[in-house]
């Protein structure tokens, strides 16, 4: 299914969706239609039943009915697919019979990128889709703070700058709005202070402004400050983090861009030790590792080239980073998969296509948080 057709899926203010048609394109959605869901939270019964009533409640949203025509696409999109990923993380408890989804928002957008990826969206587009997939139950919760010792404050200064949350508040609204449950209205009672706090914040629809971008950053990895006010940055190495795919063209981007600076790698490290692919990775990363601590005690620029693919991957790399005080510009590059596979099959590499491909079921973008900088580029 090419782009041009999904974009056609979207419907104009006071049009209905062809829920057909987003079948056809989606061939994976047929599958919600036998997922079953705990009917505590989803008395209306399976996901595609779910997910119809989302779409529909959206499009009557006047966060859908007033926006552009790119931003129409994105809310649509991001409800048609909010779910995609239920049917593979479902699980019923053989004691209780309790249905839950465990992941599935983080696992549905790794999977709506995929499809989004092989359909040739854009990817700016594309990655507004899947960040608010991957955060769409974040406003149902948020005033309770989170799991993690966040507080409310924190979660929408931080979500802003992951997602637009206009339309992270229309989705969850349109998500609550779109099922059958007892505490609907205390979930939409949230949903609405959380647009409350953000309005507050100066974030919603655009991000929370910080003092700069090492302040931004300390914040987001937990420190105790103020956004408004500037925290001393200590000198350190300036380093480049890259991100993306096997054969994305990093070592292109490097000679063109990073020329004569020292490089920590994986697959140099592999090279080094004899290693192939999937080979003794403990020793690889030791390796790469070492290197790495050598070059920040001297506060030297380099680069540390891997695919980071995912969030756990990179955190990783910037930990030891951050710990010694570097200042960190993330750089992720992509291609289309018909070349990523092209480039891999003719480089001099123990990884297959296969083995390549494999590595989709993790893939996730960097995001603002994570850096003091992010650079995305695509051919």
């Amino acid at each position: 299914m090419n782009w041009s057709t999904i974009a056609g899926l979207v419907p104009a203010p006071g049009a209905a969706p062809d829920f057909e048609a987003c079948l056809a394109a989606f061939p994976v959605l047929e599958r919600a239609k036998t997922t079953v869901q705990d009917p505590r939270f989803h008395a209306e019964g399976d996901v595609w039943t779910h997910t119809q009533m989302v779409v529909q409640e959206l499009l009557a949203l006047p966060d859908y009915l007033q926006a552009s025509p790119h931003d129409r696409m994105v809310l649509f999109l991001a409800a048609l697919l909010h779910d995609v990923a239920k049917y593979r993380t479902t699980v019923i408890d053989p004691q209780t019979g309790a249905i839950g989804q465990p992941g599935h928002s983080r696992k549905g957008a790794v999977e709506a990128r995929v499809l989004l990826w092989d359909a040739g969206a854009p990817l700016d587009l594309r990655e507004a889709v899947c960040r608010l997939i991957a955060v769409h139950q974040v406003p149902f919760f948020a005033l309770a703070g989170s799991r993690s010792g966040k507080t409310p404050e924190r979660i929408v200064r931080e979500g802003s700058w992951q997602v637009n949350l206009v339309h992270l508040a229309a989705l969850a609204e349109a998500d609550m709005r779109g099922r059958v449950c007892v505490d609907q209205q205390a979930v939409l009672d949230n949903i609405e202070l959380f647009r409350e706090l953000a309005r507050e914040e100066g974030c919603y629809g655009s991000p929370r402004h910080f003092a700069d971008a090492h302040t931004r950053l300390s914040y987001f990895r937990g420190a105790d400050v103020h956004p408004d006010y500037a925290l001393f940055q200590e000198p350190g190495s300036r380093v480049t983090v890259m991100c993306g795919l096997p054969a994305s063209g990093k070592d292109s981007w490097l000679a063109q861009h990073r020329r004569g600076l020292p490089v920590v790698s994986f697959d140099d490290a592999r090279e080094a030790l004899d290693l192939k692919h999937g080979e003794n990775e403990g020793a690889a990363a030791h390796f790469a590792h070492d290197k790495a601590r050598e070059l920040l005690r001297k506060k030297a620029p380099f680069v540390w080239s891997a695919t980071h693919l995912s969030l756990q991957m990179r955190t990783r790399t910037l930990d030891l980073l951050f710990a010694y005080g570097a200042e960190v510009e993330l750089v992720y590059l992509e291609q289309p998969r018909a070349e990523l596979l092209r480039r891999n099959s003719r480089r001099d590499s123990t990884l297959s296509n296969k083995a390549l491909q494999s590595l989709l079921n993790r893939w996730e973008l960097p995001t603002e948080t994570e850096a003091h900088a992010l650079r995305i580029e695509q051919p």
